[in-house]
């Protein structure tokens, strides 16, 4: 089993993961390292780019471990609204 999971049903990706866990913990930390990198960065420091780039890459990290799991929540919850949608057509084609 590897350490980041990729594929998820609807159902899995809908409850608590590691993956989860580490979104939560490294989201905060990425929001400071932006901003400082930002800031000093505006400044012309030098380590205020390599702040920033940190930043970034652990910002598309955390986009690749949680985009996976997003995705299927996201086409779990489009077959809801299709099956909702199409049981309120046929409710209003009754009542017609």
């Amino acid at each position: 089993m590897p350490f980041i999971r990729r594929q998820w049903t609807s159902r899995e990706a809908d409850e608590w993961t590691r993956e989860d866990t580490i979104t939560v913990i490294i989201s905060p930390l990425i929001y400071v390292l932006l901003m400082i990198g930002t800031a000093l960065s505006m400044l012309g420091m030098w380590y205020g780019f390599v702040i920033l780039a940190t930043g970034i890459v652990l910002m598309l990290v955390m986009i690749w471990i949680i985009n996976p799991k997003l995705s299927s929540v996201s086409e779990g919850y489009e077959k809801k609204q299709k099956g909702y949608i199409e049981e309120l057509e046929r409710s209003v084609k009754w009542e017609e």
